[in-house]
């Protein structure tokens, strides 16, 4: 006996056209930032341009997967493909860390050799405070689904982190402007890439978590067995099962020991309307499956 709820996510058309206007502002800030990199000479610049192509990148695996996740289950796949958002964030993840190697080796390489390259700190300037702004318009539009949608957190982590990116280098752009100490350039292309590792860890541990069917985060298995046993009818509940498709589509499934006269009289169905009832109010979880059992069965299952 179960319940369904629309799932939510970037299943819709309206996120995924938040998506597709913050992949075209997260595009153009991309282009002008590698032209600005290749003349002014700057790696932050470049790190941060970097770091924006893995934002289209994510932004472009957001929209796929929406689309891929928006598809209705079927005899192949019964619980849907809202999973596809869940791979789109591992993908996202490892792109992240590899970008991040790449970055400090590259910052290194320039603390070593100060001279090999001369750094342009004005146009770097006004190049970074464009990211700045493209970042902050692209974070706001992201803000509101990336709360229950994984595959759109990853893309809004790392605009957000491209934000603080883009800030760190308007500061390098000064400290050069003011100082002439090009190292400054490196120096933050180091604090860009220790901005992206911590995302891409605290992402690929939730996409882990998904794909390892644990608990979601801030649902606690003691409550909701209290809940059930808080139901009139209700004896005894085991193997009690929570795991999520992906962020925001928790799934419920338990089995509920009830007095055998409420099976008798047939108040069984008001007993399961109200576990579906006390799930999604209490625990909004939209998926709930129960198998409603009388006493001593659990005995027989154990016996087979």
């Amino acid at each position: 006996m179960h319940d369904h709820a629309p799932a939510r996510g970037i299943r819709g058309a309206g996120d995924r056209r938040l998506l597709a206007v913050s992949l075209t502002i997260t595009s153009v800030v991309l282009i002008v930032q590698v032209v600005g990199a290749i003349l002014s000479g700057s790696l932050a610049l470049l790190a941060d341009a970097g770091h924006m192509f893995t934002d289209a990148a994510a932004l472009v695996i957001a929209l796929v997967a929406s689309t891929i996740a928006a598809r209705p289950a079927d005899d192949r796949s019964t619980f849907g493909y809202q999973r596809a958002e869940v791979l789109g964030a591992l993908v996202n993840g490892v792109i992240l860390l590899a970008l991040a190697g790449w970055i400090v080796v590259e910052a290194v390489g320039r603390l070593i050799r100060p001279e090999v390259v001369e750094v342009a700190g004005g146009l770097m300037l006004l190049v970074a405070i464009a990211g700045l702004v493209a970042n902050a318009v692209a974070l706001w539009l992201l803000s509101a689904a990336q709360k229950h949608s994984i595959n759109v957190r990853g893309a809004y982590l790392e605009v957000l982190g491209d934000l603080l990116g883009s800030a760190a280098v308007i500061v390098a752009a000064i400290v050069i402007l003011v100082t002439g100490w090009t190292q400054a350039d490196a120096v933050v292309s180091l604090v860009i890439a220790a901005l992206i590792v911590p995302r891409a860890v605290t992402l690929l541990r939730e996409v882990a978590s998904v794909l390892g069917e644990g608990v979601p985060r801030g649902m606690q298995v003691a409550r909701i067995r209290e809940h059930i046993l808080e139901t009139p009818g209700v004896v005894d509940v085991h193997d009690v099962h929570v795991w999520q498709l992906t962020r925001g589509a928790p799934v419920f499934m338990a089995h509920v020991v009830v007095d055998e006269a409420c099976l008798a009289d047939g108040r069984a169905a008001g007993i399961l309307t109200r576990l579906q009832e006390c799930l999604a109010d209490h625990f909004d979880v939209a998926h709930s499956t129960f198998q409603l059992e009388p006493a001593g069965h659990v005995e027989n299952e154990a016996h087979a």
